[in-house]
């Protein structure tokens, strides 16, 4: 198989590496991520000036935009030959529930999947901000597996999954669950604070704690240990309520 590869965090982040290197066990493997970190990027393009790319080395691209700039323009253009699917991560933090809605690692995999390619986004369930150590370890074994088991059991090409691993030793992964998104309360305030100049600034404030996190959903999945497998669709109409609005619309005088 040729995997495109990207990632939110950077061309040089840890997590992109790993997934890079159990991904050249099974294929080829081309790399397009951004030149810095564009976490929270989620599925912006870059309209307002030129996208310059830089090559690092061979197969190798940082690109001077979003994480969707870069699969956008890797499959619009840049790559001679058309890979077989887009995997992005592995991301520095978990990517359940609502966070998908800003994950410019999930982003990737939307828009490969926008393009025509099954997609996977890959993620490791750890705090940002903490000092523990990273068991990337851990994913690229499970990642390992769950390709192998893509290429002996194809998956369709609207596919998009959006996998968690636990940020545990291997062994003590508990397995694998199929899962919903949970969802959280709503963010924490916006922080304001005063710069050394004296002029007001603020910060986006923390995400909301967990409030839909029972079994079945991606966060109870990897709060007791085990993979989270959820599959995405990027249909967003509400199904249910088009006969609804469309009585609700007839009385629009």
């Amino acid at each position: 198989m040729h995997f495109l590869v990207s990632n939110d965090d950077g061309v040089n982040a840890t997590g992109i590496k790993a997934l890079a290197e159990v991904l050249q066990e099974l294929g080829k493997v081309t790399i397009y991520a951004p030149s810095g970190d564009r976490s929270g990027a989620s599925n912006s393009l870059t309209l307002d000036r030129p996208v310059r790319i830089h090559k690092v080395e061979n197969n190798r691209f940082a690109v001077d935009g979003t994480p969707t700039d870069c699969v956008h323009m890797a499959l619009t253009g840049l790559m001679d030959c058309v890979p077989d699917m887009v995997a992005s991560g592995i991301n520095n933090a978990a990517n359940l529930g609502d966070d998908v809605l800003y994950s410019g690692t999930v982003a990737a995999a939307i828009e490969g999947r926008y393009l025509g390619f099954p997609a996977i986004a890959f993620s490791l369930a750890t705090n940002r901000n903490d000092r523990k150590i990273r068991y990337f370890e851990t994913a690229q074994y499970f990642i390992k597996k769950i390709i192998l088991n893509i290429q002996a059991h194809p998956l369709p090409k609207d596919t998009i999954l959006n996998i968690n691993f636990p940020n545990l030793p291997i062994n003590d992964v508990k397995g694998i669950k199929v899962t919903r998104f949970g969802n959280r309360h709503k963010a924490e305030n916006t922080v304001k604070e005063i710069d050394p100049r004296g002029r007001k600034i603020y910060w986006i404030g923390p995400a909301g704690p967990e409030a839909d996190a029972g079994e079945g959903t991606d966060f109870h999945a990897i709060k007791n240990g085990f993979v989270s497998i959820t599959p995405m669709q990027v249909d967003m109409t509400k199904h249910a309520d088009i006969e609804a609005i469309k009585q609700w619309s007839s009385k629009i005088s």
